[in-house]
């Protein structure tokens, strides 16, 4: 069964010139940006009953079901101390890989009556993207690892992978979608600048494409989770999944309002 739903995706600037866009919003709530945004319908598809279908190297994104057992999610050195541990082990456990390290994470829990949308205050992405480029993620693996490992890392696969999971209730409320890596082209995606206080990074914006393929899975509890594939030096396998949060018109009208985490690896391969 597929919902229809409005997504909104990237549209590059008239000037030719490189895309931007700030991390961080205004006090007025406004992120500025030289991106415009384009509103399109879609259907997007409810795999609930079908989640194995989908592999992280076919799709680029897959789910599981394990419960967390850290399930607090309120201290950032508590989730930082319990579960990133348990998400390490997870993840390795599930790709396979040599080594995992993860980078950061990110809480965000909906508000729609707050504008702020800060470090701390991270409410769900309504747009269209990709979280690195190759640039970037080659880039996150000299940041994060020491100078004498990261030459020999980036010459063998690796990846960097999200685990998204919702917390404290199911997320009916503002989903999260992802698109199908068989169903996008190379000209798909931007490579965006995103403008940090203290450093850039980038990310790729996604053009429009009618044949782009949207699945979700519907009311994802806290025991469930999805790793997104966000960037893989591996040819042939899926490079990367767009995906965004989106308002999904079956949402029960007393459901509570979306809240999750988002942790961010580094994957590495022995070969």
């Amino acid at each position: 069964m597929s919902t229809a739903a409005k997504l909104y995706y990237s549209v590059p600037p008239t000037d030719g010139s490189k895309p931007w866009q700030n991390i961080n919003a205004d006090p007025d709530g406004e992120r500025r940006s030289n991106l415009g945004i384009s509103e399109h319908v879609m259907d997007i598809e409810n795999v609930r009953g079908r989640e194995q279908e989908f592999t992280l190297d076919k799709n680029g994104f897959q789910f599981y079901t394990r419960p967390s057992k850290h399930t607090d999610f309120t201290d950032d050195a508590k989730i930082q101390e319990e579960y990133y541990p348990e998400s390490i082990e997870l993840i390795q456990e599930l790709t396979g890989a040599s080594q995992v390290v993860l980078f950061d994470h990110t809480i965000r829990r909906r508000r729609p009556d707050e504008t702020e949308d800060t470090p701390d205050k991270r409410q769900p992405v309504p747009r269209v993207h990709v979280d690195q480029t190759t640039d970037s993620a080659t880039r996150r693996v000299h940041r994060h690892l020491p100078p004498s490992e990261a030459p020999l890392l980036v010459q063998r696969r690796f990846q960097i992978i999200n685990l998204w999971r919702p917390i404290k209730h199911a997320a009916l409320d503002w989903p999260l979608a992802f698109c199908d890596f068989n169903s996008v082209d190379a000209k798909d995606f931007v490579p965006t600048t995103l403008v940090y206080p203290d450093y850039n990074g980038e990310t790729m914006s996604v053009n429009f494409n009618p044949s782009h393929k949207w699945k979700y899975l519907r009311g994802m509890t806290p025991d469930e989770f999805a790793l997104i594939k966000c960037f893989d030096s591996k040819d042939g396998v899926a490079k990367c999944t767009p995906h965004t949060g989106f308002e999904d018109p079956t949402t029960p009208p007393d459901a509570p309002l979306r809240e999750s985490i988002e942790l961010r690896a580094l994957v590495f391969y022995d070969n």
